[in-house]
């Protein structure tokens, strides 16, 4: 790492023994397949610290400071890892040594979903975003899937007007597929019969979890609770508060990359300061 001056959103010697690895294999075999063999200029290391600072902070790409990679660099890898997948296979792996760590098996049995609605910036294309008819909120629709400890399974964003039923389909299709070992998933009144016969014919028992009145102020639901708590932690990454992203798919990366800086934190017994912290 180089001698400048720390940001809170660093990843520390002991994070980076984490995700190092994997992206130094990367490395390896995109060179051993590269026409030039060059490995490139930029630590891979600063790299991530330029995401999770403009993760953490919200900041413009031009607006990245000049002590990390610029913009060029740091949004060439950001869209290679993007687009090769390589952000969802870092994701996935930690999150199974999360699970590992309290003793669980690497993969979940049950899921919980889960919708948000986030209000887009005026640069995002019109063509990928619609209106929540329900929420009245103009942007794109976030689907989540965790598991029983909060740790992310699937993500799925598509434009605010999509219906919960439609995202829902998607995301079970996404957890089947990478996480077969899922039978039962718990969802809120939001999601519809037409879910819970998708599920049925993928072999996972959709079961609704509805709220109850009976007592007033904030009552944590149960199975349903952790997913919103979820959500609640992703929004300290400001760059997820605002629907900022021109491409759904990318969105879907920044869910991922902030989802690692958790688990990392999760993994090491780690905090990086919320902008609360005195």
């Amino acid at each position: 790492m180089s001698d400048r001056m720390r940001y809170p959103s660093d990843v520390t010697d002991e994070q980076w023994a984490l995700i190092g690895p994997f992206l130094q294999a990367w490395k390896a075999k995109r060179v051993a397949v590269s026409v030039s063999g060059q490995p490139g200029d930029y630590d891979l290391r600063e790299i991530v610290n330029a995401i999770f600072y403009q993760n953490r902070t919200g900041c413009q790409w031009a607006y990245l400071p000049h002590d990390l990679p610029p913009k060029s660099a740091t949004y060439y890898y950001f869209a290679l890892w993007r687009d090769d997948g390589t952000d969802q296979v870092i994701h996935d792996l930690l999150r199974c040594q999360a699970r590992e760590k309290v003793g669980r098996a690497e993969d979940p049995s049950a899921v919980v979903l889960d919708t948000q609605s986030i209000r887009a910036a005026n640069h995002v294309p019109a063509a990928t975003t619609g209106k929540d008819a329900g929420k009245k909120v103009p942007g794109r629709k976030r689907g989540l899937a965790v598991d029983a400890l909060g740790l992310i399974i699937a993500v799925v964003v598509t434009a605010a007007s999509v219906t919960d039923n439609a995202i829902g389909i998607r995301l079970l299709d996404k957890v089947v597929e990478h996480t077969p070992t899922v039978s039962r998933a718990f969802v809120d009144a939001g999601f519809k019969q037409d879910l819970a016969l998708h599920g049925a014919v993928l072999g996972v028992d959709v079961e609704i979890v509805k709220r109850s009145d009976t007592r007033p102020g904030f009552v944590p639901i149960r199975k349903r609770w952790i997913v919103e708590q979820v959500n609640g932690t992703l929004m300290l990454h400001r760059r997820l508060a605002r629907e900022y992203e021109s491409r759904p798919e990318s969105s879907v990366s920044r869910t991922l990359w902030a989802s690692t800086a958790n688990i990392v934190r999760r993994l090491t017994g780690t905090t990086t300061p919320s902008w609360r912290h005195r």
